[in-house]
């Protein structure tokens, strides 16, 4: 189908869908600036603020497929402007929370929101653009997790020393709700883009739930995505937390940070660009994978008893870290909507892709924390991480042997918009 042009001087609706999934991940990276303040203020253990951190994805963890059923059922536009009035309600709440608890449960329904808007903005995506742009496109959207976190980590410390952490959870609901707003004055809503809305029947939902399963393609891709997505927010979700202990002042925390999350935005952005000139997928996997693994065990000195590199050199390998590994999401973004089982089952393989990262998320920070914690330091972190690379390249390399072969109409729109 042709895509929907908006009208003249506006935003692309594309572009719209984009930003709607940086403004949902702003939730997921907001407690990481918040960590040193909250462990002071409510005497927090560091594994139990790894669970803290990664509690937002206990949602995608365990209903992620669900999630995606659901999605496809309501229609992208109105699944995302759904999730992100959730994301904002259970924000607002989170600033009035008195106890942990009460934050803990909030994250979760945060998750909730979450998932009801970056499960369908691929598929919504692919269907706002022209055929020859729909990898470029994709590859923009890689990176809306890296943006979201750069942007939280930069400004969260300043914000949080000056009004608190708990205006720091208002002002994102305020956000969040402008953000729903304008998605719904600026997607369109014809009946091709919503048009499972209209027979969101348990039996239709039930049979997109299998053929998702079913399917080979959707579990490498998610599986795949576990392992990296693990090791990625482990890194940065840590790195404040790591900064302060060893003495550096707040906001150069944040502004170290937030540049090694930024760094991910040029791997996901350049990944679509690559994979529009015809650069395979497994090419693309294995250079972020072995890329992860080395920086990781050089930026963390993780062999016992080798020197540990200086500082300026220990910064330029986590900024490696996560530029090259950007390159990894983009290219499984682009590879889940190619082994869907079906264009109506685009959010569900979406969804189990994302329940799988979401797993590498929740159980990543965590391991990470006992692994340092039982080491007395972060000496050991580049070879947990090493591992999640290792087992990430092993599937990776199952993944591209049973990639289905790029639709004609699709390869040829890529050559001729990547030849220009």
């Amino acid at each position: 189908m042709p895509p929907l042009r908006p009208p003249p001087n506006a935003v692309e609706p594309a572009l719209v869908v984009i930003l709607g999934g940086v403004c949902a991940a702003l939730h997921v990276g907001k407690l990481a600036p918040a960590i040193a303040t909250l462990q002071a203020a409510l005497g927090l253990t560091l594994v139990e603020a790894g669970f803290l951190l990664s509690a937002v994805q206990a949602a995608g963890m365990t209903l992620g497929l669900v999630f995606g059923v659901v999605a496809d059922g309501l229609g992208g536009r109105r699944s995302m402007a759904l999730g992100l009035a959730l994301l904002a309600t259970a924000s607002a709440g989170g600033a009035l929370a008195d106890g942990v608890a009460q934050l803990m449960a909030l994250r979760v329904v945060e998750g909730f929101g979450f998932l009801l808007v970056v499960l369908p903005a691929p598929g919504l995506v692919r269907r706002l653009v022209p055929a020859g742009r729909v990898s470029a496109m994709l590859g923009v959207w890689g990176a809306y997790m890296p943006l979201a976190t750069a942007l939280v980590l930069l400004l969260g410390p300043l914000f949080i020393g000056t009004f608190g952490w708990r205006s720091w959870w208002a002002a994102l609901a305020a956000v969040t709700a402008a953000m729903a707003v304008w998605l719904l004055h600026s997607v369109p809503r014809p009946a091709q883009l919503d048009g499972l809305a209209a027979a969101p029947h348990g039996a239709r939902g039930l049979g997109r739930l299998r053929d998702t399963l079913a399917a080979p393609g959707p579990w490498l891709v998610a599986t795949v995505f576990a392992m990296y997505s693990g090791q990625w927010l482990a890194v940065i979700g840590f790195l404040p937390a790591i900064y302060t202990q060893a003495g550096v002042a707040g906001a150069a925390t944040g502004v170290l940070t937030a540049g090694v999350a930024a760094a991910n935005i040029v791997g996901n952005v350049a990944s679509g660009r690559l994979l529009q000139r015809g650069v395979a997928p497994g090419v693309l996997l294995t250079t972020g994978f072995v890329t992860m693994a080395f920086a990781a065990l050089a930026a963390f000195a993780a062999v016992s008893g080798a020197p540990a590199l200086p500082p300026v050199a220990r910064y330029a390998a986590l900024l490696l870290f996560s530029a090259v590994g950007g390159l990894i999401p983009a290219t499984l973004f682009a590879l889940a909507v190619r082994v869907a089982p079906g264009e109506g089952a685009m959010a569900s393989t979406i969804g189990w892709v994302q329940q799988w990262s979401s797993l590498g998320q929740f159980a990543g920070p965590p391991l990470v924390a006992a692994v340092a914690s039982a080491a007395g330091g972060w000496q050991l972190t580049g070879l947990a991480t090493a591992g999640c690379s290792l087992l990430g390249l092993a599937l990776s390399a199952l993944l591209v042997r049973r990639l289905p072969a790029l639709p004609r109409t699709e390869a040829r729109a890529a050559r001729v918009s990547g030849g220009r």
